[in-house]
């Protein structure tokens, strides 16, 4: 029996099945991903997420996190300005609350190669 194979040039083989994400919707993926990336981010955002019944408020997160205010301030400003949580002023204390939204572009990209 004689096979025959034919042979693909390199580029079709290795060639990626769907066109790459453009270079705005790269880095604002990234912005999410690297606010997740922290350990201390995670947990405060998993905190804050599982506290489906209403805010967070930043007067506590010092005690259950052992970190001091300043890095807590911190890792909570990372959070709000990657769109994973709202951060509301009541009088002189920050509540926060999860957005539903601010997962949903990464759950999109990372479903997508799944």
């Amino acid at each position: 029996m004689n096979f025959r194979t034919e042979t693909l040039p390199v580029v079709e083989l290795c060639a990626p099945a769907a066109e790459t994400i453009d270079v705005p919707e790269a880095e604002a993926l990234a912005v999410v991903a690297k606010a997740l990336a922290d350990p201390v981010r995670l947990r405060i955002f998993h905190h804050i997420a599982a506290s489906r019944c209403s805010s967070v408020c930043a007067c506590h997160l010092p005690e259950v996190f052992g970190v001091g205010q300043p890095t807590l301030s911190h890792h909570l400003k990372k959070l709000v300005e990657a769109g994973l949580v709202n951060r509301e002023m009541r009088g002189r204390w920050a509540h926060f609350t999860p957005r539903p939204e601010g997962l949903e572009a990464l759950r999109t990209f990372l479903g997508a190669m799944g």
